[in-house]
């Protein structure tokens, strides 16, 4: 559903941005990078069936870089995710160091943001629910909400 009016993204408390990616750099050694690409959709499914491990909402694009952008509850549930023995994510780690490590074939990279409130804005015009606004909710972009300056203000308003 298009929302055509003027919104923000409000998230309640505190919250972690992961981008992460990955890089096809060889495009002809599929044996090496589609293994890379199909662990994520995993993980993502996993973390979607656990709301308790921290992880909120995700966003993909696909091309020759593959970005995510994942939202977090906090920046300890996601270091606990990365390290759990149990998950999905470290048995694709150590798949990828010992298949590919440091021999060019795939990159691989993340962006890890802790976000309060005052440090954070968004705006959405004529989008479907997306990003933080579908991470969160969305809210109309008026009154104290109008303005990148006033979104980024630190002091609580009513919604």
């Amino acid at each position: 559903m298009i929302h055509r009016k003027r919104l923000t993204a409000h998230l309640e408390g505190d919250f972690v941005v992961f981008l992460i990616g990955m890089r096809i750099n060889k495009p002809m050694n599929v044996h090496k990078w589609w293994p890379v690409a199909a662990a994520m959709p995993r993980m993502l499914k996993e973390l979607y069936r656990q709301p308790e491990l921290g992880f909120i909402h995700a966003e993909a694009w696909f091309s020759r870089t593959i970005i995510l952008v994942q939202y977090w509850r906090s920046m300890e549930q996601l270091l606990a995710y990365a390290k759990n023995k149990d998950g999905q994510h470290l048995p694709a780690w150590r798949a990828f160091n010992q298949s590919i490590g440091t021999d060019g074939t795939v990159g691989i990279w993340h962006e890890t943001y802790a976000a309060s409130l005052g440090s954070h804005e968004s705006v959405y015009v004529n989008m479907p629910p997306f990003g933080l606004g579908k991470a969160g909710s969305l809210r109309e972009a008026v009154g104290g909400r109008q303005s990148a300056a006033d979104r980024l203000s630190a002091i609580p308003r009513e919604p």
